[in-house]
């Protein structure tokens, strides 16, 4: 397969196996052609990364999203430490630094607030965009063409039937990527990538 339409799911979730969602969002995941998933938590549990390896993970793909909980407002401690020893200053950006230029990268992520609630109106004050804000300046920084969230929000109250609406418009967004199935400017008129997927589908979106 073509470099151009490999995916990897970095993914960092430090209590997986207590996620009802995110176990439903990856189900059968890995057996999509095209796509890597990398548990960050299941490689490095004590936190030593293997940046020469990361790096290399990060050549061959041509996709990457950062999949992970919102907790308190960012991503779990491991993605971030990940971030701070992975895209080094002379691979990644700075002078040389161009290994990740013109990769595409997005945030896909489950809160258990509402949409509503992150709003300026709402009880968290600001947007997921506007919290995703870091993400964004750090693929700015690399050179990546940085795209809108698919966010899984209000986890607490959905029900079953919800759930695998979720992990089913998850899993064709993978495969729409992976086909190459998708245009850039479209996907960023949209706040969230799910609200394209519903678009392009013809549902309504919220």
């Amino acid at each position: 397969m073509d470099q151009s339409s490999k995916i990897l799911i970095l993914f960092a979730h430090p209590r997986f196996e207590m996620s009802r969602i995110n176990r439903a969002l990856l189900k059968d995941i890995r057996q999509l052609p095209g796509v890597t998933l990398h548990d960050l938590y299941e490689q490095y549990p004590d936190f030593n990364i293997d940046v020469e390896r990361e790096k290399q993970l990060l050549s061959a793909h041509r996709i990457i999203i950062w999949h992970h909980p919102f907790y308190m407002y960012g991503a779990p401690a491991l993605l971030k430490q990940w971030i701070d020893l992975v895209l080094e200053y002379g691979w990644a950006h700075g002078k040389g630094g161009d290994f990740l230029k013109d990769k595409l990268i997005f945030n896909a992520l489950t809160s258990g607030g509402t949409r509503e609630v992150y709003s300026p109106a709402g009880y968290n004050r600001f947007t997921v965009r506007e919290f995703l804000a870091p993400f964004e300046q750090t693929a700015a920084l690399c050179k990546m063409d940085y795209l809108p969230p698919f966010a899984v929000q209000g986890t607490h109250l959905l029900t079953a039937a919800q759930l695998a609406n979720h992990a089913s418009l998850y899993r064709t967004l993978l495969e729409r990527l992976s086909r190459g199935d998708f245009r850039i400017d479209a996907m960023k008129r949209f706040p969230f990538l799910n609200d394209w997927l519903r678009q392009e589908s013809g549902e309504e979106t919220s």
